[in-house]
């Protein structure tokens, strides 16, 4: 009688050692490592995806199918040595599950090779070359790609009476990536590149080459630079005379950051880029979102805000599908696919490509309530990169 009593009583246990990942499961939180830069010259964004994910986890909890997430938080200042370096203590020191953000596309691509390794997902929330998610099947990306908004802008001025065009863009991949496929486009649609301009990532001063635009005399002025720094170099735009010139600035949406927007002064106006989000979106999931997020910390949210935003819902999501399994196959897998409604509008991951499809809408800077925003006056719906699938 008592041999039975405690093969009942063992029996469970004995069960639960064969399965060791249910027993880490049920005892173990899930860690998600969030690399971002908050100093630097790219600070603004990596503020903003902190935020995005902290006030995501306010509104939905931090646990998910019995899992507790916990989130730690790193610093790389946009240096991909940093990156590296961070993700490797992550994943081996502080045993993360998932690593994400990634403010440029070479911090992304510096830990791919570790994501592979460890096999755990590795969620970009930012940055946006088309070839990042082919460095490691296990990288999802929620932010865009510049091909998305490069390719639209180029259709729209060939269409819309420009003519003649100077760019300027940041001189590394998704400014590579932007010039390619708007050149492309604009030059298919009968205009002309009057000058290019390339400037350094870090520290660029920009004031130089706006000379040397405005020498140029162009109908308008194509501008890709990364998040935050679109209130640099409007400010030297400004300086420089190009808006009294008659100049108008078209682009991706980078230079027109939400999160700058407001801050940049009457030079802004008239802008038009296309993007993936305005603050002005009109949906009522947007509107709440804007509220949300300035109550908690007293700003606008961009485009940047809403990758990460996307990005910790995703892990979210995926996490219920999978039951707590925090495996890094499955938990890719369960991403593949998956579609929700965002503040931007409806999204999805391409199953094939692990790559976000979302709209793109074309927006123009007005003022509205005394405050610039950027407005949204056409829609290109369910983008798919044009970086993939023109390959």
């Amino acid at each position: 009688m008592l041999t039975k009593l405690l093969a009942r009583l063992i029996a469970p246990i004995c069960m639960l050692l064969a399965q060791p990942h249910l027993a880490a499961a049920a005892e173990e939180p899930l860690r998600i490592g969030l690399i971002v830069p908050l100093t630097g010259g790219q600070a603004s964004t990596g503020k903003q995806l902190a935020n995005a994910v902290k006030l995501y986890m306010s509104e939905n909890g931090d646990t998910v199918a019995g899992r507790k997430i916990e989130v730690i938080v790193k610093d790389d200042g946009a240096v991909p040595e940093n990156t590296k370096r961070i993700a490797q203590e992550l994943i081996v020191n502080d045993k993360v599950g998932i690593i994400a953000g990634f403010g440029i596309t070479p911090a992304a691509l510096a830990a791919a090779p570790l994501a592979t390794q460890a096999r755990i997902p590795e969620i970009v929330m930012l940055a946006g070359t088309s070839i990042i998610t082919e460095r490691s099947p296990y990288i999802v990306r929620t932010s865009f790609t510049l091909a998305q908004s490069s390719v639209i802008i180029g259709d729209w001025a060939a269409r819309n009476g420009i003519r003649k065009v100077a760019t300027l863009t940041t001189d590394y991949a998704p400014g590579n990536d932007a010039l390619q496929f708007f050149k492309a486009r604009f030059l298919a649609g009968g205009g002309e590149i009057v000058d290019e301009v390339r400037v350094p990532l870090v520290n660029p001063d920009f004031a130089p080459f706006l000379q040397r635009i405005k020498d140029a005399k162009p109908d308008a002025l194509y501008v890709f630079v990364p998040g935050g720094q679109g209130g640099n170099f409007m400010k030297q735009f400004s300086e420089r005379g190009l808006d009294k010139a008659g100049i108008r600035i078209i682009g991706p949406g980078d230079v027109m950051d939400d999160d700058l927007l407001n801050n940049m002064g009457d030079a802004a106006l008239g802008t038009v880029t296309a993007h993936m989000y305005s603050a002005a979106h009109n949906s009522p999931k947007n509107k709440a979102f804007v509220a949300a997020y300035g109550k908690m910390f007293g700003s606008r949210p961009g485009f940047v805000a809403v990758g990460g935003y996307d990005g910790i819902h995703l892990i979210y999501q995926a996490l219920k599908k999978t039951d707590g399994n925090s495996d890094g196959d499955m938990l890719v897998e369960a991403m593949k696919g998956m579609k929700w409604e965002s503040p931007r509008g409806p999204i999805s991951i391409d199953p094939d490509t692990r790559d976000i499809v979302q709209n793109i809408y074309i927006r123009k800077v007005e003022k509205v309530n005394g405050e610039l925003y950027n407005v949204e006056f056409a829609t290109f719906e369910a983008v798919k990169d044009p970086g993939k699938t023109s390959k």
